[in-house]
């Protein structure tokens, strides 16, 4: 099918407000507002950032942010914003704006260090005149990694100033904690325009040993707890949830949550543990409790991607996607110890993993949709474009007062990526619903248009059909759920795709291919294979690293109805959709080009600037989607049989 064709029939899909069949369940309300004018039963996209940081956290501050959750609500919904560096008067000298704006954000700032924060920027408030307030306000560089470090141990305690058992740090939480919440309940639209969601969330910061178990916490509605539960209160994954369960989910006042964990890929294998804390194997129950509340994970944001390992053994290249040359953060700084990321450090291991504790346990702790975020550390939630990447701060280079001389962020990091929700309409409950069904997917930071649905007897002509998602949903299942059981047969999967139209200043990339990856266990040996079902990986598309023009052809739309060739129903099994574009430049490229690096005179080239001529450093990319997966549970009687 022809690229334009399938454009065509897959924005009539997307533009659909009236079904004409069955429709999806409707989501439960718990909260106040307008109905939203725009409604569409068959569910519509919506791009957003469920990851942002400002100044209330210790690591944005300490990099020169000064932007608060108010401006990174207003940065998200198109208005222009300030950032660092700042001038002796206090005016910035960058300016961002979003040529499109979010349909919703989150603000994350972290629970950790944010009552030190408030205390060492506030004169007159106990504790401000001590020591570490003191580096934290003349050497904010010092006070990061001191401050930070403190409060990532094994078994993590606060600085004096903050008093017995904490009080005056956790008393002056409650100020940035009620702001956050107030500053969400600001930009949410309650009107029937529906324009712009937000959600009340944090980061919950936990490290041991500089090995990340992070973890974003994400509140459905007005309701949340006094405070944020975090590393000091739980120091542990399991601690953490039964925290948010006495806190939120005990109470009888409608607060409700998803926890997503994030950058598994500096985890060094700790992220996805198949055994608690104390070291026993997990129970069912303790799959039920993590299933039940980490619903959907970041497979890609600022600090890297996690999907899936490269390893000498891998023969899917794709995985060397935005890669990190360490496997926790101590290694970034210490690079002597580099050591490749374990297995568990990534989202494809971890989900073959559950299909694994599945068969032990009878319950997959690790049942996860596929979004991605920004991690931006400067109060930008969304900006992605590879185009003028100004960094995002997040343990990058600093730029208080000055640019770094170099690129404006390390070279190894990237703008991050987009979370995107099918969901009626753009409200709280409805955006919820759809995390919690795990009815998501993740960008590196195109606005493409996925659907994926699974099922027994979908059409073979599904993706000539104008009723694509009416009947994906009436005949099947949408990406994030389960297949339900059948005694005979072959899933069949529907995948569309739709390119990134882009902007005048900063155009989309045109499609390359849609591959399906499928996890499975065999004979209690987990496997996968991806298979290439629609495009050409083999197209000769590339692009002008002088000009960073893109060269050969691609489509604008791609679709195609799939069956698995090797089914085998006594094996448990998933299956996610990858849209990958044809190649692009990198930010960095585009850095480098702006800085006018001339490569063919290495001795015009300033140090700083060296990797520019690196012919090891990665020039180009090719962005992607990934789409939450489709579960098919092996049958009993086939499983019995073998």
């Amino acid at each position: 099918m022809g690229g334009q064709r399938v454009g065509i029939l897959l924005v009539a899909l997307v533009i659909s407000v009236a079904a004409r069949g069955e429709a999806p369940p409707a989501f439960s309300l718990t909260e106040t507002r307008e109905a939203c004018a725009g409604r569409d039963p068959l569910r519509s996209p919506y791009f957003g950032d469920l990851h942002v940081h400002t100044s209330f956290s210790q690591d944005a501050s300490t990099q020169g942010t000064r932007n608060g959750p108010r401006e990174a609500y207003r940065f998200a919904r198109g208005e222009e914003l300030g950032i660092q560096p700042y001038d002796e008067q206090g005016r910035a000298q960058r300016h961002l704006k979003l040529e499109r704006p979010l349909d919703f954000a989150a603000v994350t700032d972290h629970a950790e260090l944010i009552g030190e924060v408030e205390i060492c920027r506030t004169p007159g408030m106990a504790g401000h005149d001590s020591w570490p307030c003191w580096i934290y306000r003349e050497f904010p560089r010092v006070a990061y990694f001191l401050m930070n470090t403190k409060s990532s141990m094994h078994d993590p305690t606060r600085f004096g100033f903050c008093g017995e058992g904490g009080r005056l740090c956790l008393e002056a939480s409650r100020i940035p904690w009620q702001e956050i919440q107030a500053a969400a309940e600001g930009a949410y639209d309650r009107s029937s325009a529906c324009r712009f969601t937000s959600f009340v969330a944090y980061e919950w910061t936990g490290s041991i040993n500089t090995n990340n178990l992070h973890r974003n916490v994400i509140f459905r509605n007005e309701h949340v707890p006094a405070l944020p539960t975090s590393f000091f209160e739980a120091s542990s994954a399991e601690a953490l949830w039964a925290g948010l369960h006495e806190s939120c989910l005990a109470k009888a006042d409608g607060c409700d949550l998803i926890v997503i964990p994030h950058n598994s890929n500096l985890s060094n294998g700790l992220m996805f543990e198949t055994v608690r804390s104390d070291g026993t194997a997990i129970t069912a129950e303790d799959a039920r409790t993590r299933a039940g509340l980490e619903r959907l994970v970041e497979v890609m944001q600022h600090k890297g991607d996690s999907e899936c390992r490269l390893s000498p053994a891998s023969t899917d290249e794709l995985c060397g996607f935005e890669k990190l040359p360490y496997a926790n953060f101590g290694q970034k700084y210490f690079p002597f110890f580099a050591k490749q990321a374990d297995p568990l450090s990534f989202v494809r291991n971890t989900l073959e993993v559950g299909l694994e504790q599945e068969r032990r346990i009878g319950v997959n702790p690790f049942k996860y949709g596929l979004i991605a975020s920004t991690d931006t550390h400067l109060a930008t939630p969304g900006a992605v474009s590879e185009l003028d990447h100004p960094g995002h701060g997040g343990a990058g280079a600093p730029a208080a007062r000055e640019l770094p001389k170099g690129l404006p962020d390390d070279f190894e990091f990237n703008p991050g990526g987009l979370a995107v929700i099918w969901a009626e309409e753009n409200s709280r409950d409805a955006l919820f619903a759809a995390m919690r069904r795990r009815e998501v997917y993740g960008t590196s930071g195109p606005r493409h248009v996925v659907r994926f649905f699974g099922g027994w007897d979908l059409p073979n002509d599904l993706c000539e059909q104008a009723a694509f998602a009416e009947t994906g949903y009436a005949r099947g299942v949408p990406m994030g759920a389960d297949l339900p059981p059948r005694a005979a047969g072959t899933p069949v999967f529907a995948v569309s795709a739709l390119r990134d139209p882009g902007t005048r200043r900063d155009p989309g990339g045109a499609l390359q291919r849609i591959q399906i990856v499928k996890g499975w266990v065999e004979s209690g040996v987990s496997h996968e294979r991806v298979f290439e079902i629609a495009g050409d990986p083999a197209n000769g598309a590339s692009v002008d690293l002088a000009t960073c023009e893109p060269r050969g052809s691609g489509a604008d739309g791609l679709c195609r109805v799939w069956r698995d060739p090797d089914f085998d129903p006594s094996e448990p099994s998933f299956y996610y959709a990858r849209v990958v574009e044809n190649p692009s430049c990198r930010w960095s490229t585009r850095a480098c080009n702006a800085k006018g690096v001339d490569c063919s005179q290495p001795e015009s080239v300033p140090e700083e600037l060296a990797v520019c001529c690196d012919p090891d450093a990665a020039k180009t990319v090719q962005e992607r989607s990934w789409t939450s997966p489709i579960w098919y549970a092996a049958d009993p009687q086939a499983r019995a049989s073998r």
